[in-house]
């Protein structure tokens, strides 16, 4: 068995705050799960369209405490294992730690079995609980039903600006937390990794200050557009050109989660990535960049 996907980020919010969205249903129906339904000790569970095999709950409980909860999930015909904790850093901030087992990097670039959707999956997921306890919007949750890929949100920054941090490498990876190396014209190479990693996606449109599309090879097409929103920016953000029989929710799910800490790097003064990175760890990056 490969070692545990391993995810650290921080919330500006006390514990208490913290594990009351990680434990409370309501609170899971908003930046979680479609549905939800606990019961501690007894009973931890989350289904729905925004959940992998999201059909019917596959959870169940093993511990629960102040600052840890662990809870297996079968998914792809295994038992996986999540564990999440929490620790005070202070008395406004909370580092959360999740280890998943039963997560494997091919499986995330051959999308052989669901389980290669788990590094992302809670990558999105954690982003929006630390938004949600922070009181700010949540970013739009994959819809593992479907196979329309399309979502918007607003950016409180002007439209130069958003492009600009779309465009840049520097700064993209500055608010990615990965080097990404980008060359902002049609034929263009865009490389996950930077321009020395190897594979690199192609640019194939260009609108100056408004859209960029991308050609990734086998999980299709990715576009972004922007337009002037009342003095904000909105961001409608597609894919598209996949094999529908076996859609690149991984993939999707990394760039729309990417976007989560695009939006605050934009709008918040004194931003610092949510992410604590460790060598160990698994640096919550877009699918695409082990293609």
């Amino acid at each position: 068995m490969t070692a545990p996907l391993k995810l650290r980020a921080r919330a500006n919010a006390p514990i208490t705050a913290v594990r009351h969205a990680l434990t409370d249903a309501d609170a899971l129906r908003g930046w979680l799960a479609e549905h939800a339904e606990v019961d501690l000790p007894h009973r931890y569970e989350f289904w729905g369209r925004f959940t992998p095999e999201g059909d019917a709950p596959h959870q169940r409980l093993l511990h629960v405490d102040d600052h840890t909860l662990r809870f297996t999930w079968l998914l792809g015909g295994e038992e996986t294992t999540t564990e999440i904790r929490l620790e005070e850093e202070s008395a406004t901030s909370t580092v959360i730690s999740l280890d998943q087992t039963h997560w494997d990097f091919q499986d995330a670039i051959t999308g052989a079995s669901i389980r290669g959707v788990l590094q992302t999956y809670w990558s999105l997921a954690i982003a929006n609980l630390v938004d949600h306890v922070e009181g700010r919007p949540v970013t739009p949750r994959t819809d593992f039903t479907s196979t329309t890929f399309r979502e918007e949100l607003v950016i409180n920054a002007p439209v130069g600006e958003v492009y600009d941090s779309l465009v840049d490498s520097e700064k993209v990876s500055e608010w990615f937390g990965y080097p990404v190396g980008i060359e902002p014209y049609v034929g263009g190479r865009y490389a996950m990794g930077g321009f020395e990693s190897g594979f690199a996606a192609k640019v194939v449109d260009l609108d100056p200050g408004r859209k960029m599309s991308v050609d990734w090879g086998p999980v299709g097409i990715t576009t972004w557009e922007l337009a002037e929103s009342g003095g904000a920016t909105r961001l409608t953000f597609t894919q598209s050109g996949f094999d529908t029989g076996n859609p690149p929710y991984g993939a999707w799910t990394g760039s729309v989660s990417g976007f989560a800490e695009l939006r605050r790097y934009h709008e918040l003064v004194d931003w610092r990535p949510i992410w604590i990175n460790d060598p160990t760890d698994n640096v919550p990056v877009d699918a695409h960049a082990d293609l």
